[in-house]
């Protein structure tokens, strides 16, 4: 571990040199890089810095314990020191094998989140637009910016699917996990004997996808126009500015009808299918490479029941990690932080016992 540490350390003072030299400060993609790879590595080299510097003052505690001419007064000073750096240096230890941790390529991507109802006709779809206003409601609270992608509504306001991107620095690193079935238990709306029912929704989490990642053939497109349709609005149906990607060699369609322009529309459509693309290339990867390792909270398949919100007992389950939170008003009005760093600590528990064995 501490030979990885000295090479990140080396790395750290070789990046810092670089992001002012004039070649690298005059190319915008070379600065971002050098600064990227800074950005990402400093934690760790502040942290080892830490390290060295508490083991440091262990040694030089014990050296003074040592000292025959050293008074006594000095010597409890360094005895106090040395017992609260003895604490202090397991701790940091335990913190930087978790910074060691491999890092998701992902997490610092926007994201792609397409929900759709399931299970429960119009419930479900009601029980979609809930899920939407919970995750637009938390990525404005952590700083986010959310854009519709494509939106199918219903009369009563559901959604039997919504799309939409949410944009900032580690969008994905928080919103990854939420890929699965979403299972609802309450009365529903559209329920006039008052008896409690079930029903779901399913969740897609897809990085954003780089173009120079998943590069697109025109001849592989099939490109189609239709008026938008939905629950109603002065913009429905008057024009022909709705568009439907179909990539022919993957079979994936893409519809997009939420901006009165085609061309922004099928903007928006290639975006999500590059990112679909994408997705489906890196699950192969882990396949190949994973196999039978079960390194990650959940599989982000979306036919597995990943969480259930029990409206009468205001209680949200997650069935990966075993947590049942009594605050589902709370949650759904976007405080989502509790759930998904109990997943990430999860995670990195599941991570460093496999580390441990290998």
């Amino acid at each position: 571990m501490f030979d990885k540490l000295e090479i990140f350390d080396k790395r750290f003072e070789e990046l810092s040199k670089r992001l002012y030299e004039p070649d690298v400060a005059a190319d915008p993609n070379q600065f971002r890089n050098v600064n990227k790879e800074l950005s990402g590595i400093t934690p760790i080299v502040e942290k080892y810095r830490e390290y060295k510097a508490t083991k440091q003052a262990i040694e030089d505690a014990l050296s003074l314990l040592e000292d025959s001419s050293a008074d006594d007064e000095l010597k409890e000073l360094a005895q106090l020191e040395l017992t609260e750096n003895k604490e202090k240096i397991g701790t940091i230890e335990e913190e930087l094998k978790i910074l060691l941790l491999p890092k998701d390529p992902n997490d610092e991507r926007n994201v792609i989140v397409e929900i759709r109802g399931g299970t429960g006709g119009e419930e479900s779809s009601l029980f979609a637009s809930d899920l939407f206003r919970m995750y637009a409601m938390y990525a404005e609270k952590k700083g986010f910016s959310v854009e519709i992608l494509n939106a199918n509504e219903t009369e009563l306001g559901g959604y039997k699917e919504i799309s939409f991107m949410v944009n900032g620095d580690g969008a994905y690193s928080r919103f990854k996990f939420e890929s699965g079935t979403h299972r609802v238990q309450r009365v529903p709306q559209t329920e006039s004997g008052g008896r409690i029912h079930t029903s779901a929704a399913t969740v897609a989490v897809l990085p954003e996808a780089d173009d120079v990642e998943i590069d697109i053939n025109p001849a592989d497109l099939q490109i189609d126009t239709f008026r938008s349709s939905g629950a109603g609005g002065q913009h429905i149906n008057k024009t022909s500015s709705a568009i439907r990607v179909t990539h022919i060699p993957s079979g994936m369609v893409v519809e997009c009808q939420d901006e009165r322009s085609q061309y922004k529309n099928k903007d928006k459509a290639l975006k999500v299918l590059k990112s679909r693309l994408l997705k489906v290339e890196q699950d192969k990867q882990h396949q190949e490479i994973a196999q039978d390792r079960k390194s990650q909270v959940g599989s982000g398949d979306r036919s597995e029941k990943i969480r259930t919100y029990n409206f009468p007992q205001s209680r949200l389950t997650d069935h990966r990690i075993g947590l049942t939170l009594y605050k589902l008003d709370d949650i759904l009005n976007g405080n989502l932080d509790e759930v998904i760093d109990a997943l990430i600590t999860a995670q990195r528990a599941e991570q460093l016992k496999e580390s441990m064995g290998n």
